[in-house]
C-alpha cells in the first residue's frame, strides 16, 4: 500500500492533464484523427488454466489514435484506434507474497464500434510487460508478458466518458524462467478521459 501511495500522483497528474485539455475540440465519441486521452484502474481473480488463488489490481493511463473512418458493414461497422497504456501501478495478491510491479503496453488495438447513442462498444487486444519485485507466479520469473482481451463500452457524456469493461488477462514469462505456469485473471476495469480533436463524420 505504501508504493501504491507513492504513485498515487501520477494518476493524479494524469487527471490534470486530462482538464488541461478543456480548450481542445473534445468529441462523444471516438473520430477519425482523434485521441483517446484516459486513466483507468481494474482488479479481479484468478480463473482454472493458471496459478490458483491470485488476485491483481492494476491502474494506469492510456493515450490512443482513432486511425481510420468506419468500415465493415451492419453491427461491425467501426473505427480502428491504435493505443499505448503506461501501467505505474500493478500489484498480483499470492498466496506466499503481494507482488508490486509497473508494466507498458506497446501494442494496444482497439475497434470502436460505431455509438449508439451514449455507448460507444469496443473490443480489444492488448499486448505489454511487466517487471515486479517478487516472481510471479512464486519460484518462476520477476519478468513477465501481458495478453489481453476486452469487452466494453464507453459511455459518452457532454466534457468526459466512462469505461466499463470486462478483461482476461494471461500472464507468463514466455520461457524466461525455468517454470512457467502462468497466471490467468478475469477483471473488471473501470476508465474516464475524453476524446479529442478529429473529424466528425456521422455514418
Amino acid at each position: 500500500m505504501q508504493n501504491f501511495r507513492r504513485f498515487f500522483p501520477l494518476i493524479f497528474l494524469a487527471a490534470v492533464f486530462i482538464t488541461a485539455h478543456s480548450h481542445c475540440i473534445a468529441q462523444t465519441g471516438p473520430e477519425q484523427g482523434g485521441n483517446e486521452v484516459e486513466i483507468w484502474a481494474g482488479g479481479g481473480h484468478s480463473v482454472p488454466g493458471g496459478t490458483a488463488n491470485t488476485g491483481a489490481f492494476n491502474a494506469g493511463l492510456r493515450y490512443g489514435w482513432i486511425l481510420t473512418d468506419p468500415h465493415l458493414p451492419s453491427f461491425l461497422r467501426g473505427r480502428f484506434e491504435y493505443a499505448l497504456d503506461a501501467v505505474p501501478v500493478f500489484f498480483v495478491f499470492q498466496p506466499a507474497n503481494t507482488a508490486y510491479g509497473v508494466g507498458f503496453d506497446p501494442l494496444g488495438l482497439k475497434w470502436n464500434f460505431v455509438r449508439r447513442r451514449r455507448l460507444s462498444p469496443y473490443l480489444e487486444l492488448t499486448g505489454g510487460v511487466i517487471f515486479t519485485d517478487h516472481n510471479i507466479p512464486t519460484g518462476t520469473n520477476p519478468v513477465n508478458f501481458m495478453d489481453q482481451a476486452a469487452f466494453g463500452t464507453h459511455i459518452l457524456g457532454a466534457k468526459y466518458n466512462w469505461s466499463l469493461e470486462l478483461r482476461y488477462m494471461h500472464i507468463s514469462n514466455a520461457g524466461l524462467g525455468n517454470l512457467n505456469p502462468g497466471i490467468n485473471t478475469v477483471q473488471v476495469r473501470l476508465g474516464v478521459g475524453r476524446f479529442l480533436g478529429g473529424i466528425s463524420r456521422r455514418k
